[in-house]
């Protein structure tokens, strides 16, 4: 099974190419990233109009394969339905509300590319580097700076999850690493970083990651 998998920045591209790639090989799924948008306007904000568009075009132009997305949910850019959210919905429930709404659009603007099936909206809760706390100590290692993991530990444990890290838009996962260690890269030690944590680590900690990666997986049996 191939799936184009929409992202909205090299860091993305580089994990989706990389570690999860990796991951689903053996479950005969195959991933193929695209950074969001046109040659030569590529990743940048997401508004919903530009990640509209790459679905809509992703899906009618190749009718057997899969596309799902791996955006931020920090962030997000405006259009997006689903959105404003109602109020009083815990994390997980934000990024499901809004995703359900990105595949009612497509479903209703494309019903005869079998988008219902083919598609598989995915927001990263709530920013990728929150995948990264679900190891401190192998995040630390993968940035050569174990003498820092017990500063990452303690992000990690102000939280439930490592995907509830986020507590106001100063201090999204990937500015908690940068405090910790300004010289972070996003898109090397992003990657190197997801290497050394693993999908398995992620898939543990991380609830709503760990259902994207079950539809993934599951693919195979369809």
């Amino acid at each position: 099974m191939r799936v184009f998998v929409i992202v909205e920045g090299a860091t993305e591209e580089s994990f989706v190419s990389g570690p999860l790639a990796e991951a689903l090989w053996p479950h005969e799924v195959y991933l193929t990233p695209i950074i969001l948008g046109v040659p030569g306007h590529k990743g940048g904000r997401t508004n919903y109009g530009r990640v509209q568009k790459d679905l809509l075009r992703q899906l009618k132009q190749d009718p057997i394969a899969f596309c799902s997305t791996m955006i931020d949910f920090y962030g997000l850019g405006q259009g997006f339905p689903g959105t404003p959210l109602p109020p009083h919905l815990a994390n997980i429930q934000k990024v499901e509300h809004i995703e359900r709404a990105i595949k009612d659009d497509i479903c209703s603007r494309i019903p005869d590319s079998c988008p219902d099936v083919r598609l598989i909206p995915y927001l990263s809760l709530h920013e990728y580097e929150g995948l990264l706390f679900s190891d401190p100590d192998a995040l630390a290692q993968a940035l050569k700076q174990p003498s820092l993991a017990h500063r990452f530990h303690q992000v990690r444990n102000d939280f439930l999850t490592p995907e509830d890290i986020n507590d106001d838009p100063e201090r999204a996962p990937s500015k908690r690493v940068v405090t910790i260690y300004s010289a972070y890269r996003k898109v090397i030690e992003g990657t190197l970083a997801a290497k050394a944590v693993g999908i398995e680590r992620m898939r543990q900690g991380c609830e709503h990651f760990r259902n994207w990666l079950t539809q993934l997986e599951a693919l195979r049996d369809l």
